[in-house]
Formats: structure tokens, sequence, C-alpha cells
């Protein structure tokens, strides 16, 4: 969701069923609709529990916990007595409702303040109108309104308050930070006691009256289609209702051609699906290979970037002063999402309307595609939001919605489908692997005086996949004069997309590896580096945009985290200390890691330090500290064990014992300690991230001498 405050920003109220109040904000005006059409921020009954509507998909982000926390807090209700029910997928009234990029706190946390307050302004009002006493002498606490020894609930006040205005957005005044009594304090998420009782409602857990659970199998190799299957054979067999093949569509990241299997439960449709036999057509997909891609890249190496990106000053000039140059080839591979929750979606087309239950990270664009695809208005499509069982990206793309919304109308009756494990990682849209070919110069000083790095990654027509791109500003873009920075794009078929920190996840990696190695160049302790490098407090990129950063804000984070390790300690034989930060998604990050190397070359991550900076306020620290932790932890599996490679066109990898997960006993301590300078509210779901790899690299570097320049960490070359 992205509502702004603006012009086209309303505060809308209506009166609710049995005399209560309805109070939103929307993109549009409240008038523009019928009021019984309008749903609602905020819901005061006259009798009952307070609501609070969540909007955003909840994908264990804890958005649904800590957007109505923000309401909450300036509504001055109860948290212990409101109730927190999510919504249906409304751009129409809730704006763009999505989770990714880590944009809902930072674009809602100040209009959700507000929505707060104009409903406690507004039971205020109605309050004073029905005491007869002036506003300035009634005071509110918990879902009360309190003049002197009088005290009456907010619901015995909310028919008078719908029958206000409803007040300008932007005008209502807010609390004193001082003052917040639930923001700033720890808060369990309000689905934990039904997640652990098993009563959570994620895709998976759909059930629709009638409904058949389906299998699609795909090729291996996208875009192949199917030229026959042994349908009568899978039809016969026990459990299976139907099966049929489905065409799919031409457009690229359209409907995939495949065969549907329809079944009593998922086990038949599975069993069935074993015993299939297809014929595939040839793909222009086939020529993808990990071995032929590495053998392009490297060619690509000596010559010139295909794609200039960004330049300033003369790097060829700089070069040939410098004291000292320094050259390093980086590398990282395509990696999957694997969320715990396999993709699922359930659909049912009646007619002209059809109605999903989908665990979506970003239900608008499949609404669109469902509609275009099935030839119905989007306004004819029913999303629900339902709980989503990891994300990290991989729910952005809405393809298994699109999927069973055409088996569901093909199949004439309501429709489960549940892909398994093999389907997530070999029909996933992966991030993108890449190269860095980078060389820096030195001066006598042992600073960096120039910068030069061709990147090559994948895409098609010349252009980068999506999320394989490099932005001009990215870091060190703006922090050494003498700069440069080219890609070449190798060829790509197979679908990319999204995965935490997007790009970050891997420049992270690479920028922070050669820093370090400039560092030990120049016989520099490497934070003392980085804060040389970093320089003067300042705003690096257009103040405007997303991407710029706050110089000093990034060396804050980085003593923080030096801090709290101990840097510079004496350490036992094959320990050591690697240090990395990283700026992503409006927030700043700095990672201390220790670790130790045994003979065999086993890593050990012995602990982990983590100094962030988000903003002025942290909204729910419980909250805060398990997206910090979690995302340490996905990006500590990933750079030890993650990598997808092709032959023939296709994944080779299938399932988890191929891409391991950490285990228990991997999983270090992990201190967090947030700044909080006085900036806007930003968001954490991502940025934790990248700094990851590149501090566990550094570590290993720090107990071995080892360099280790590619993902995932390659421990053999590790042996004592």
């Amino acid at each position: 969701m992205n509502i702004q405050l603006s012009r086209r920003n309303f505060l809308f109220a209506s009166a609710a069923v049995g005399g209560g109040l309805y109070l939103g904000l929307s993109p549009e005006r409240a008038d523009a609709a019928e009021a019984g059409q309008l749903n609602a921020w905020v819901v005061i009954p006259a009798t009952g529990r307070i609501r609070i509507m969540a909007s955003n998909p909840e994908v264990g982000q804890g958005i649904r916990t800590s957007l109505p926390m923000v309401i909450c807090e300036e509504l001055d209700a109860d948290w212990a007595a409101v109730e927190i029910v999510p919504t249906l997928a409304d751009a129409k009234i809730y704006g763009r409702q999505v989770a990714g990029g880590s944009q809902a706190m930072p674009t809602q946390y100040e209009p959700m303040r507000r929505v707060g307050a104009a409903a406690r302004g507004m039971i205020l009002q109605a309050a004073s109108t029905a005491w007869g006493v002036p506003v300035a002498e009634l005071n509110t606490d918990k879902g009360h309104v309190v003049h002197g020894t009088k005290r009456a609930p907010y619901g015995q006040f909310a028919a008078g308050a719908a029958a206000l205005p409803a007040p300008d957005a932007a005008s209502v005044a807010v609390k004193d930070p001082k003052a917040f009594r639930l923001i700033g304090s720890f808060q369990p998420g309000v689905n934990n006691r039904a997640i652990v009782a098993g009563k959570q409602d994620y895709g998976i857990d759909a059930v629709v009256p009638g409904m058949i659970h389906a299998a699609f199998h795909k090729s291996g190799v996208q875009g192949a289609k199917v030229k026959s299957a042994n349908l009568a054979a899978i039809k016969a067999m026990g459990g299976v209702k139907d099966a049929f093949i489905v065409a799919g569509t031409e457009e690229y990241e359209g409907l995939a051609s495949g065969v549907a299997i329809l079944a009593d439960t998922t086990w038949h449709a599975e069993r069935a699906r074993a015993a299939l036999k297809v014929e595939w057509s040839d793909s222009p997909a086939a020529f993808q290979s990990t071995a032929t891609w590495a053998k392009l890249a490297a060619d690509a190496k000596g010559k010139p970037a295909a794609l200039p990106i960004h330049a300033t000053g003369d790097v060829s000039a700089a070069m040939a002063k410098a004291t000292k140059r320094v050259a390093a080839d980086y590398a990282y591979p395509f990696l999957p999402h694997v969320p715990m929750e396999p993709i699922n979606c359930t659909a049912r087309v009646d007619g002209d309307k059809v109605e999903i239950w989908a665990p979506t990270q970003n239900p608008e664009p499949g609404r669109a595609a469902v509609a275009k695809l099935l030839g119905v208005p989007p306004e004819n499509v029913t999303i629900h939001m339902m709980r989503v069982g990891g994300g990290f990206g991989r729910r952005l793309q809405n393809d298994y919605m699109v999927e069973a919304a055409a088996i569901a109308k093909q199949a004439g009756r309501p429709v489960k489908l549940t892909w398994t494990r093999e389907d997530d990682i070999t029909q996933d849209f992966l991030r993108p692997g890449g190269w860095h070919y980078l060389e820096a110069g030195l001066d006598a000083q042992g600073r960096c005086i120039a910068w030069d790095n061709h990147f090559i990654s994948y895409g098609r027509d010349g252009k980068f996949a999506r999320a394989a791109g490099i932005g001009p500003t990215d870091f060190p873009a703006g922090i050494v004069e003498d700069f440069r920075l080219g890609a070449t794009v190798l060829p790509l078929i197979h679908t990319t997309g999204f995965l935490r920190a997007p790009s970050n996840n891997a420049f992270g990696f690479v920028t922070q590896c050669f820093i370090d190695e400039l560092a030990h160049a120049a016989g520099a302790d490497p934070v003392q580096f980085r804060r040389d490098f970093l320089g003067a407090p300042r705003i690096i990129g257009d103040p405007k945009s997303r991407g710029p950063y706050n110089t000093g804000r990034m060396r804050a984070v980085l003593d923080k985290a030096a801090a709290m390790a101990g840097w510079g300690r004496k350490l036992h034989k094959r320990t050591g200390l690697g240090v990395a930060f990283h700026f992503s998604h409006l927030g700043y990050f700095a990672n201390v890691i220790e670790a130790s190397v045994a003979a065999d070359g086993t890593v050990k991550v012995v602990k982990i330090w983590v100094a962030g900076d988000i903003g002025r306020q942290i909204v729910n620290p419980a909250g805060a500290m398990n997206q910090v932790q979690g995302s340490i932890l996905d990006a500590l599996g990933a750079c030890m064990g993650h990598e997808i490679t092709f032959a023939d066109g296709a994944i080779e990898q299938r399932n988890f014992g191929d891409v391991p997960m950490l285990r228990n006993e991997q999983i270090p301590p992990i201190e967090v300690a947030f700044l909080t300078p006085d900036y806007p509210v930003t968001g954490l779901g991502e940025p934790a991230y990248p700094a990851v790899a590149p501090a566990l690299a550094n570590a290993i570097f720090a107990a071995t001498g080892v360099r280790l320049r590619k993902l995932p960490l390659d421990v053999s070359l590790l042996k004592a």
C-alpha cells in the first residue's frame, strides 16, 4: 500500500451498522462511492471491540501488527481490546497493497497516525456535544473519553462522530512522540497465538465448498509447450477426476503451457503426475547453461562494457597515477526464494465472476492478469489476501494466481492448486547472478582514487532482466571522484525476480569485500579505511530520489557495530573479525562477524553484531528484532549454500537437499542495536540483509588469509 498525504487523499466518515463510526483515508473522495461500499481503517461500533483494518499482505514481516499499532497509538485505544481485521485486496479504497521494497512503514507511518488521531478528535467533538463541555476539558484513555471522574467508552459517541465532517488529513494534529505509550513497546504479533495453535489461515489452508485439488505439470525448460500427453491413462487412475492440456499464452511470462490434473486430494494429483508422460516442443531457452554463461562472461571480461552506466572524472588517468592498483573478480549465482509455504492458490470462476484465495505479496497485478486472461472486468475479480508463509519477493509475481484461475475456469468448479517444492525451485523467478571485474587505484597515502567496474549479468535484447541491473548512483558512486561503471548483458530466458533486498543482496557482497581488499592493500585497518572512504558527512545522490545516502549515518552504524564487537581485540588462531556496511531501502546497517575456521575448512560463525538506523522511531521493537535477525539468517544461509545452476535449458537443483537451509546448530548469537537519529521512519524487511555475506567473507580472510570472491562461499579452499 502506498498512500501519501496530498490533495487527492481524503478522510471519510460514515455510520456503521448499529450506530457506530467508520473512518478511513482514501485516495479518492468518499462521495465518489456509496456509503455502504466504503471500507474503513477504523471501525468504532456502538458496542463491542474497536476494529482496526490491516490492509497490507502479511508475509511474516509483522506489518499487520505494526501499522495497526500506529493507528491505535494515535486513537488512544486499548491495544489489548482492539480487533485487527485483514481486508480484501481493494486498491480503490486502500491504495497500493503490497509487501515489498520495505515501503509500508515509510509510506504509511504518517498517514496512519493521522487516521488514528482524526478518529480520536471526532470522538472528542461528539463527546463535547453530548456532555455539553468544551473539547479542551476532555481527555482520552484506552478507548474511553474522560472528563474529571466521568468516563465513557468511545462507542457511546460513535454515532455522533459519524455525523461530523471528517477533518483534513494533512492538518490533523498528532501526538508528541514523547507521549507514545504503545509505539516503541515490545508487542507480539497479533497472529502469533493462532499460528502456534494451527488456526492461522495461510493460503495453503484455504477450503472452499466443492473444491477439487490440482497439480500443474510444466516443462523444466521454460517456453516449451505440450505436444502430447497420456491423458487417458492419467484419468483412469484412482482419485483422479480429470486431466487436460493447458495451451498457455504466447506472451513472455504469460500462462505457461502444461498438463493440469484434478483429483480428490493433492496426494492423488501428485501420484498421477508422477505417471505423466509428456512430449514437449523445443524451447528457445534450451541454450541456457551455467558453463556457457561462465565462458561468455570470461570472454567479455577483456572487452569494453557494452552498456555505459555511470562515469565521472578520468579513470584511466587516475589509474596511471596510482601508487598501487588492485584488481579482483567477483561472482554470485542465481538464487531461489524457497519460502517455507509452497506456492498455492485457490480459485472459483462463476460466469464472469472470479474469486481468488491467494498468499500474494502484490494482489493488484494478479487481478489484472486474471481479468485479462479470462476476459472479465477487473472489478469482477475478488482477491482474499491470505496469510503468506514466506515470500521474500517470490509472491510479488502472480503466475500461480493466473494458473489457478485458468484451471478453475476449465474445470467448472473451485480448484485448489498446490505446487511441490520441486516446482517452487524449477519454476522460480530467480535472483539473477552476475560477475564484477573490478580494479581500483590507491595513492601513496592509501586512499582510493579510482574505481572501475565491468559488471556482467543477464537480460534480453541488451536490457537487464528483472532485478539484474545496477543503478548509476549505487554505492560507491559519488564516493570516488574518478569512477566508471559499465555492463554487459548475457542472454537469458528463464524468469527472474526480486529477492529480499533486491540487487543489494549481491552488490553488498562485491563492494564490501573489494573495499576490504583495498584496506589490506593499503595496510590500513578495515574499519578505519571505511571511515576514511566515506569521508565527511554528506548526502550522496539526488535528495528527491530513493537512492541518496547519508555518509554520516553510514559511518555512525559502522562505528556502533565495531564498538559492539570490540573491534581490534586479540583472537584465537584461525578466528577473525569481518566488517561490512550497506545502505538499502532507506536503511543503514553495519555488521561485524566473528568466525572461526577449522583445519578441515569448516566455518563456524561465532557471533554477529548488527547496528541499524531506520530513522527516529522503532514502532515495534519485537517485530524489528525479528526482521533483522531473520534477514541475517536468510543471508547467512544463502551465502553458505544456495546456488542455482542450469544445464540444457533447465534448473539442476530440485529440493532442499540441493538448496540446504540453515540448521539450528548453525545459528549464531545475534546482537542488534538501533540508532534513532531524527530522520523519517523507514522500513526494515530488507536493509539488514546485504552486509552479511561480505562481513562473513571478510572474517574468513582475517582468520585464514584466504580471500573468497564467489558465492556461495567455497569452504573447501580453506583447509589448513
